[in-house]
């Protein structure tokens, strides 16, 4: 049975197993005695705030929790819960290899280790979540990784020694997690509903509820558009990049005071933080992908298992980029993927040229500056998986990808000679 990789990232856990791909979001909910984890927690997190719990990743411990949360005797138990909720829901695989932020302390890093002792799976590998990262990238004398966390943003800086990249100091960034952000966001977006129709989403729990599940549609347009339209309980408000920049400001103003003034180096940044269109104008950056910690964890595996010795948290690994430079004198540019012309629907006797063509249930194809096409999701987007697997926002697809929507639409993707 393969490893499952574990990315200990509590805005989203994200669990990979063979073919399987689960993403599990730091929220604990009490529900009947029993507890809920991951979306399902999340989306309940306006209409039940008493029975939620965001804290217990964060604040890893054996402390008395505070507030009580259901049979929990600390946020230990919470996190045994979810590690296990976790396990089931990917196949209940025998080992995990875990990457975990540079945040957790050495004591919080036992606890974790002890916790998994008593779960029905093994870990055999821990590496520092920013190191895998950065090990993807260009070789630079420094990277700095910023990590939207649910209660704090986290600032690594990312060396370079020789063909390896090493963890060199981590800057926690209090008040700038993605709670707060979304706090902002909300009050922007409950202020343009107040201008345009004199609603407030704020007043009742389950308006509110919805103007938070609208979020990450909602800066996903924005990231690509100067404005959007939301929608709420029947009323509709506009929202403009400009409504945005105050809620970007607090971490903004973070961020770039604890980054060197002369020679400005790169900053990887989360897709969460990426989605803030004042941060991306401002800050010279690499835009992280979904895929990139499977590729890292994928890449490091053979050299991050330790299962016949006690696990050493690891903080430096070779740089993938940096090695291909080594070995070749002129490293081969990557093969470009093979650019699709027209777009074949399933029952349709004619092909659509592929030119910004509407997919259907929120969906479309847009060109990117490398001349290829990627995937668009408007605010209201439905599920649409690629090649039976699941896709985002922004993913690339090239001529011979199937599309296929959630009503069983399908759609491929081919090359015509001109």
């Amino acid at each position: 049975m393969p490893v499952a990789w574990l990315d200990i990232h509590d805005s989203n856990l994200q669990i990979w197993h063979g073919d399987l791909h689960l993403s599990s979001p730091g929220y604990a909910l009490l529900d009947a005695g029993q507890y809920r984890f991951g979306q399902d927690a999340r989306a309940a997190a306006r209409l039940r705030p008493r029975d939620i719990s965001t804290r217990y990743w964060w604040q890893l411990n054996t402390d008395a929790l505070q507030p009580a949360l259901g049979p929990a005797r600390h946020t230990a138990d919470l996190v045994h819960a979810h590690l296990q909720a976790l396990h089931r829901e990917a196949g209940a695989p025998d080992e995990l290899l875990l990457a975990a932020p540079g945040s957790m302390r050495k004591e919080q890093v036992a606890l974790l280790l002890g916790i998994i002792q008593q779960c029905p799976f093994a870990a055999v590998g821990l590496v520092n979540r920013s190191v895998a990262l950065a090990s993807l990238h260009p070789p630079e004398t420094t990277l700095f990784h910023l990590e939207i966390q649910l209660h704090q943003a986290l600032l690594s800086e990312v060396r370079r020694d020789g063909t390896e990249v090493l963890l060199h100091k981590v800057t926690p960034l209090p008040g700038c997690g993605l709670l707060a952000l979304q706090e902002r966001v909300v009050e922007a977006a409950a202020s343009a509903f107040i201008r345009q129709t004199r609603f407030d989403p704020r007043r009742r729990a389950e308006t509110e509820q919805q103007l938070y599940n609208a979020l990450p549609g909602t800066l996903r347009t924005l990231r690509d558009a100067a404005e959007t339209s939301l929608s709420v309980n029947g009323y509709h408000a506009r929202l403009t990049r400009h409504d945005l920049q105050a809620a970007s400001r607090t971490l903004l103003d973070a961020v770039t005071g604890n980054l060197p003034r002369e020679h400005p180096p790169t900053l990887m940044l989360d897709p969460v933080a990426a989605l803030l269109p004042e941060l991306r104008s401002r800050l010279a950056a690499i835009v992280l992908q979904d895929g990139d910690m499977q590729r890292a964890l994928a890449l490091h595996e053979p050299r991050l298992l330790q299962r016949a010795e006690a696990l050493v948290f690891v903080e430096r690994l070779p740089a993938a980029a940096g090695a291909a430079a080594n070995t070749a004198p002129e490293p081969a540019a990557p093969k470009p993927l093979p650019r699709a012309t027209h777009l074949l629907r399933h029952a349709e006797a004619r092909a659509l040229r592929v030119d910004g063509t509407s997919l259907g249930a929120g969906w479309s194809l847009v060109a990117d500056a490398a001349g290829g096409w990627r995937l668009h999701a408007g605010p209201d987007a439905g599920e649409l998986t690629v090649n039976n697997g699941p896709c985002h926002d922004g993913d690339c697809v090239a001529s011979g990808d199937r599309l296929q929507l959630a009503d069983g639409t399908e759609a491929l993707l081919i090359r015509v000679s001109e």
